[in-house]
């Protein structure tokens, strides 16, 4: 029997269906993606009860949260390396061991400096989890419903957020920070185990010359058949793809970078700006919690488009949206106008979430260079959110609040206009 070339490879695992490896791969992928989440916004629940409990000070505090996006910039940019060079499964295992280990460590710190230590190594974790998991996710999906999978990830990651806040609220004030950093370790631990026989990327495997052990892989995708539909020579399909790796690494990072600016922005500062317009802080902290229903509505929403219409035809609407609306949002001054707006605004943040971080940015790279255009892409929204707090406070003090609003239109129209013009369209191609 003559050996299969890495072309016919590719054209099977392209045509494959969703089988039970693919669904137990998913299943641990985004359950760490969803733990790391937690262990995200457990951060701030924890920095406000330990200065609240004067085990910590206000410059210890900034020094901790300020350790966390330093370890997601740089956990991005490591597991880009270790993924690219020594395969997914490695940098898939040492995320978890990392994050899941340091905060169960970070547990029994002694004092708030042990207690950023740890808080910068499972950071570093965090950040690897981030760029591990989409692209894991991306790599072993059917190529007919990949941007469907990937954005279902985001969306369980996404559900992290309001499940933190409820656990954090009923068991802090009982049994206090520690007990959750333990269970978080617990959990991360039970996820490792579960993962440790995860097989290596055939698409990994395919780029550094070990065919037979791809194709054993691909045996094990293809239990429930194929797709008929996905021609295996798909001349016309590989064209556009990554002409360019620095203009796909440009796309990537502005379209990752504006999707978490925006973000990040609106979600951390809308309490303090609706109060400077003069609405009650009381009223805003409840209308914050309600317009976080458009997070899970957007990832669903981004989930169901991003595979029927496609990349840049779900992406550029959604950032003109938040364009939009973000200029619609300076001018509001009711409480029905607040919520309407900030309602649709999250729910365009969340389709960007759910379409830009966890399908289309993996994407743009070809196997050997993915997690690491990845990596870099991400790594520079992490710096650039690290940034922000200081942009915006010092824009209260020139300006109105208004411009903050008008700044988040502007970095959204912008990333729309370079992904509609530079961006490649990868729904439903190979991408190498």
């Amino acid at each position: 029997m003559p050996m299969e070339t890495p072309m016919s490879l590719q054209g099977r695992i392209d045509r494959t269906k969703e089988s039970p490896l693919f669904y137990e791969i998913f299943a641990l992928v985004a359950g760490g993606m969803f733990l790391d989440a937690v262990d995200v916004y457990l951060a701030s629940a924890v920095a406000t009860t330990v200065l609240k409990d004067n085990w910590s000070t206000l410059q210890q505090n900034s020094y901790f949260l300020s350790s966390g996006f330093l370890g997601l910039f740089i956990g991005s940019i490591v597991a880009g390396f270790v993924g690219d060079l020594k395969g997914r499964r490695i940098a898939y295992q040492i995320n978890l061991l990392m994050f899941g280990g340091f905060t169960f460590l970070g547990a029994f710190s002694p004092n708030m400096d042990f207690l950023i230590f740890c808080r910068l190594m499972s950071s570093i974790g965090l950040g690897m989890e981030i760029v591990t998991g989409y692209s894991m996710v991306n790599e072993f999906a059917p190529i007919h419903s990949r941007g469907k999978w990937c954005a279902t990830t985001s969306l369980v990651a996404n559900c992290g957020a309001p499940v933190t806040m409820i656990l954090a609220s009923a068991i802090i004030p009982k049994f206090g920070w520690r007990v959750m950093f333990m269970g978080v370790g617990v959990i991360a631990a039970i996820l490792w185990y579960l993962r440790r026989n995860i097989p290596e990327s055939p698409r990994w495997l395919m780029a550094h010359g070990r065919d037979d052990e791809a194709r054993a892989i691909i045996e094990k995708l293809e239990v429930n058949g194929v797709n008929d539909d996905v021609s295996e020579a798909k001349p016309k399909k590989r064209e556009v793809v990554h002409h360019s790796m620095w203009i796909s690494l440009f796309v990537a990072t502005v379209a990752a970078s504006a999707t978490i600016i925006c973000q990040y922005t609106f979600t951390s500062w809308v309490p303090t700006l609706l109060s400077n317009r003069g609405i009650n802080i009381s009223g805003s902290l409840w209308m914050s919690a309600f317009m976080m229903i458009g997070a899970p509505v957007g990832c669903a929403v981004g989930a169901y488009l991003i595979d029927r219409i496609g990349r840049k035809k779900t992406i550029v609407p959604a950032f003109i949206m938040t364009a939009v609306f973000g200029f619609m949002y300076g001018h509001q001054a009711n409480v029905a106008g607040v919520i309407t707006i900030g309602f649709l605004l999250e729910v365009c943040f969340y389709v960007l979430m759910a379409s830009v971080i966890a399908v289309y940015v993996a994407e743009l790279f070809p196997t050997k260079f993915r997690f690491r255009g990845s990596g870099i892409a991400n790594g520079a929204a992490k710096l650039f959110t690290v940034a922000m707090p200081i942009v915006v406070a010092w824009m209260l003090k020139v300006t109105s609040p208004d411009m903050i609003f008008w700044t988040i239109g502007g970095i959204a129209l912008f990333a729309g206009i370079v992904v509609w013009v530079f961006g490649d369209e990868t729904n439903q191609k190979d991408i190498g």
